[in-house]
């Protein structure tokens, strides 16, 4: 049932949770607000824990090395199904092999799981702790978006939603004035990543064009007769990819209306589909005087949405047809030959 592979994702998870953490910094400043040094606040992987029983063990102050404050260390404390991300277990996708040579790989839809993350923060001064902690929560609102190369094989590049879970304080002072003191807050994050299972080599190339023999038969005066044919397929793209603006919106467009007034019609035909800040619309009809034209809205599995007068119209061609990105979401036209 099990076999042998190893993806490090959960090892990449983690170093890229620590990253990003890297290079925070604090400022002194004297009396009169002037800089009077800039440090670069270490950060480890370690439990608060331990962290803490070091801090206790340096009992000779006047050591001239020990544990400096302040300092940050994280750490990996739990790992969550996530049944609100699962998707069918049986379906699987296939990415061209890197080697180029026109075979592919195959895996399974990845499990979903939360890894949870804690980040302690030691600081001596409350000051340095402000300092720090206003570097870091203006960016999870409350989650931070992480790409990583989850599968280097397939290349398969995900972005993993770190999200800051809550926040909690403590200032670890107690005994005489001579012990150390260390100002302790723990920000507690979860982060969405994915799991995959082994991968497996197909020899099955990807098409891009294909062509298949297929058998037809048909009655004439009851005589039954028979005939060879070809079917042919080529890709039609269901998005625009070169960006080519033909013409701009005359005035603003609300979700429901179907009659688009724009700047020129020349470069529009019938029967073809356009987009507009990602929606793309199949052109009905072209008035015979006027700039407009009646559309049908939200096509290709876009949504319906408003936009403004001024905005770029991008026409969806042949050109864009031979764009399509292998192991794109794409439709086929297909017919006899």
């Amino acid at each position: 049932m099990f076999e042998y592979f190893y993806h490090e994702i959960l090892r990449k998870t983690v170093i890229g949770f620590g990253t990003l953490f890297n290079g925070i910094k604090i400022k002194t400043t004297d009396s009169n607000n002037n800089v009077k040094g800039t440090m670069e606040v270490p950060l480890a992987y370690t439990s608060q824990q331990k962290f803490l029983s070091r801090l206790e063990q340096s009992e000779d102050l006047n050591k001239p090395t020990q544990i400096s404050l302040p300092r940050m260390s994280f750490e990996l404390t739990g790992l969550v199904y996530d049944s609100s991300r699962k998707v069918t277990t049986t379906q699987k996708f296939l990415v061209p092999s890197p080697s180029g040579d026109g075979t592919t790989k195959k895996s399974y839809m990845p499990v979903p799981y939360n890894l949870q993350f804690d980040l302690n923060i030691y600081t001596k001064l409350n000051d340095d702790m402000l300092q720090i902690v206003e570097q870091i929560l203006p960016y999870f609102q409350p989650s931070y978006n992480l790409t990583i190369n989850l599968l280097e094989d397939l290349n398969e590049k995900r972005d993993i939603p770190i999200v800051l879970e809550g926040i909690s304080m403590s200032d670890d002072y107690e005994g005489d004035f001579s012990s150390r003191r260390a100002l302790i807050y723990t920000l507690r994050f979860s982060a969405k990543t994915y799991l995959f299972g082994p991968q497996k080599d197909v020899s099955t190339k990807i098409i891009k064009k294909s062509a298949d023999i297929g058998y037809f038969s048909s009655s004439i005066n009851g005589e039954k007769k028979s005939r060879d044919v070809t079917y042919s397929s080529k890709p039609k793209a269901v998005k625009e990819y070169d960006n080519s603006v033909v013409t701009t919106t005359s005035s603003d467009l609300n979700k429901i209306d179907e009659i688009v007034e724009l700047q020129s019609i020349a470069n529009i035909s019938e029967d073809t589909y356009i987009s507009i800040n990602k929606e793309v619309m199949y052109v009905k009809q072209k008035s015979d005087s006027g700039n407009k034209i009646l559309v049908r809205r939200s096509q290709n599995g876009t949504t319906a949405s408003s936009h403004v007068s001024g905005s770029n119209v991008t026409a969806i061609t042949i050109v864009d047809n031979a764009l399509i990105e292998i192991g794109d979401d794409f439709g086929f036209d297909g017919g006899f030959i």
